[in-house]
Protein backbone atom coordinates (compact mmCIF):
# COMPACT_ATOMS: atom_id res chain seq x y z
CA UNK A 1 0.00 0.00 0.00
CA UNK A 2 1.37 3.47 -0.63
CA UNK A 3 2.36 5.47 2.15
CA UNK A 4 -0.61 7.85 3.30
CA UNK A 5 0.62 11.33 2.13
CA UNK A 6 1.60 10.18 -1.11
CA UNK A 7 -1.52 8.07 -1.70
CA UNK A 8 -4.11 9.42 -3.81
CA UNK A 9 -6.75 7.66 -1.51
CA UNK A 10 -5.50 9.52 1.22
CA UNK A 11 -5.66 13.00 -0.86
CA UNK A 12 -9.36 12.43 -1.51
CA UNK A 13 -10.05 11.24 1.96
CA UNK A 14 -8.38 14.69 2.84
CA UNK A 15 -9.99 16.56 0.59
CA UNK A 16 -13.69 15.28 1.37
CA UNK A 17 -12.82 16.05 4.81
CA UNK A 18 -11.87 19.31 4.87
CA UNK A 19 -14.83 19.65 2.73
CA UNK A 20 -16.91 18.33 5.35
CA UNK A 21 -15.39 20.20 8.38
CA UNK A 22 -16.39 23.79 6.14
CA UNK A 23 -19.96 22.49 6.03
CA UNK A 24 -20.13 21.91 9.68
CA UNK A 25 -18.25 25.13 10.58
CA UNK A 26 -20.46 26.97 8.04
CA UNK A 27 -24.04 25.54 9.27
CA UNK A 28 -22.86 25.94 12.90
CA UNK A 29 -21.86 29.88 12.10
CA UNK A 30 -25.67 29.82 11.04
CA UNK A 31 -26.89 28.08 14.36
CA UNK A 32 -25.18 30.55 16.38
CA UNK A 33 -26.29 33.77 15.23
CA UNK A 34 -29.66 33.14 13.97
CA UNK A 35 -30.51 30.29 16.51
CA UNK A 36 -31.89 26.83 15.68
CA UNK A 37 -33.07 27.08 12.39
CA UNK A 38 -33.98 24.40 9.89
CA UNK A 39 -32.62 22.92 7.98
CA UNK A 40 -29.60 24.13 9.86
CA UNK A 41 -30.24 22.32 12.82
CA UNK A 42 -30.65 18.77 11.01
CA UNK A 43 -28.06 19.06 8.47
CA UNK A 44 -25.30 20.15 10.46
CA UNK A 45 -25.98 16.34 12.36
CA UNK A 46 -25.63 14.79 8.83
CA UNK A 47 -22.19 16.81 8.67
CA UNK A 48 -21.04 15.52 11.99
CA UNK A 49 -21.98 11.85 10.47
CA UNK A 50 -20.13 12.37 7.28
CA UNK A 51 -16.82 13.39 9.34
CA UNK A 52 -17.31 10.38 11.04
CA UNK A 53 -17.52 8.04 7.99
CA UNK A 54 -14.64 9.46 6.57
CA UNK A 55 -12.67 9.76 9.91
CA UNK A 56 -13.42 6.12 10.18
CA UNK A 57 -11.80 5.08 6.51
CA UNK A 58 -8.76 6.88 7.86
CA UNK A 59 -8.26 4.81 11.13
CA UNK A 60 -9.00 1.75 9.57
CA UNK A 61 -6.18 2.56 7.42
CA UNK A 62 -4.04 3.66 10.33
CA UNK A 63 -3.47 7.15 8.44
CA UNK A 64 -3.42 10.47 10.57
CA UNK A 65 -6.55 12.56 10.99
CA UNK A 66 -6.13 15.99 9.78
CA UNK A 67 -7.30 18.91 12.50
CA UNK A 68 -10.45 20.76 11.53
CA UNK A 69 -9.26 24.26 10.78
CA UNK A 70 -12.80 25.99 9.86
CA UNK A 71 -14.28 24.80 13.48
CA UNK A 72 -15.24 28.47 14.76
CA UNK A 73 -13.89 30.37 11.81
CA UNK A 74 -16.03 31.01 9.42
CA UNK A 75 -18.78 33.80 9.61
CA UNK A 76 -21.88 33.65 9.19
CA UNK A 77 -24.12 34.99 6.63
CA UNK A 78 -26.08 38.51 7.29
CA UNK A 79 -29.29 36.79 6.59
CA UNK A 80 -31.33 33.23 6.33
CA UNK A 81 -32.01 34.07 2.72
CA UNK A 82 -28.32 34.61 2.44
CA UNK A 83 -27.03 30.89 4.27
CA UNK A 84 -29.62 29.27 2.53
CA UNK A 85 -28.45 30.65 -1.19
CA UNK A 86 -24.93 29.36 0.04
CA UNK A 87 -26.38 26.41 1.40
CA UNK A 88 -27.22 25.29 -2.24
CA UNK A 89 -24.22 26.24 -3.83
CA UNK A 90 -22.11 24.50 -0.88
CA UNK A 91 -24.66 21.47 -1.65
CA UNK A 92 -24.19 21.55 -5.24
CA UNK A 93 -19.56 21.81 -5.03
CA UNK A 94 -19.94 19.19 -2.43
CA UNK A 95 -21.44 16.96 -4.92
CA UNK A 96 -19.35 17.58 -7.98
CA UNK A 97 -16.32 17.59 -5.31
CA UNK A 98 -17.36 13.45 -5.02
CA UNK A 99 -17.51 13.38 -8.76
CA UNK A 100 -13.64 14.13 -8.94
CA UNK A 101 -12.29 12.42 -5.97
CA UNK A 102 -14.18 9.30 -7.07
CA UNK A 103 -11.30 9.03 -9.97
CA UNK A 104 -8.40 9.60 -7.24
CA UNK A 105 -10.40 6.65 -5.07
CA UNK A 106 -11.20 4.75 -7.58
CA UNK A 107 -9.05 1.53 -6.72
CA UNK A 108 -10.98 1.26 -3.57
CA UNK A 109 -14.24 0.18 -3.64
CA UNK A 110 -15.11 1.20 0.69
CA UNK A 111 -14.03 4.92 -0.14
CA UNK A 112 -16.07 5.07 -3.18
CA UNK A 113 -19.33 3.31 -1.37
CA UNK A 114 -18.87 5.61 1.46
CA UNK A 115 -18.44 9.09 -1.26
CA UNK A 116 -21.08 7.68 -2.86
CA UNK A 117 -23.23 7.54 0.45
CA UNK A 118 -21.91 11.04 1.68
CA UNK A 119 -22.49 12.11 -2.02
CA UNK A 120 -26.11 11.10 -2.44
CA UNK A 121 -27.12 12.28 0.98
CA UNK A 122 -26.08 16.06 -0.10
CA UNK A 123 -28.02 15.49 -3.64
CA UNK A 124 -31.47 14.01 -2.38
CA UNK A 125 -31.45 15.48 1.28
CA UNK A 126 -29.36 18.26 1.69
CA UNK A 127 -29.84 20.14 -1.13
CA UNK A 128 -33.50 19.89 -1.93
CA UNK A 129 -33.80 20.84 1.99
CA UNK A 130 -32.26 23.90 1.58
CA UNK A 131 -34.04 24.55 -1.57
CA UNK A 132 -37.58 24.37 -0.06
CA UNK A 133 -36.74 25.24 3.58
CA UNK A 134 -37.67 23.26 6.27
CA UNK A 135 -40.61 22.10 7.86
CA UNK A 136 -43.60 24.70 9.32
CA UNK A 137 -41.62 27.19 7.26
CA UNK A 138 -38.49 26.85 8.23
CA UNK A 139 -39.42 27.84 12.05
CA UNK A 140 -36.64 27.50 14.13
CA UNK A 141 -38.88 25.26 16.25
CA UNK A 142 -37.12 25.46 20.04
CA UNK A 143 -35.64 27.55 22.14
CA UNK A 144 -38.27 30.00 22.24
CA UNK A 145 -36.23 31.71 19.43
CA UNK A 146 -39.35 31.62 16.91
CA UNK A 147 -37.25 32.61 13.48
CA UNK A 148 -38.15 31.44 10.31
CA UNK A 149 -35.51 30.31 8.04
CA UNK A 150 -36.89 29.52 4.75
CA UNK A 151 -34.77 28.41 2.88
CA UNK A 152 -35.49 28.49 -1.33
Amino acid sequence: MLSAPKSPIYQALCEALDDEYKARATYAAVIDRFGPVRPFINIIQSEQRHINALQMLLRRRGWPIPDDPHGGRVEAPASIDEACRLGVQAELDNVALYDRLNALAAEDDEVLAVFANLQGASQHRHLPAFQRGGENGGNAGGGGHGRRGRCG
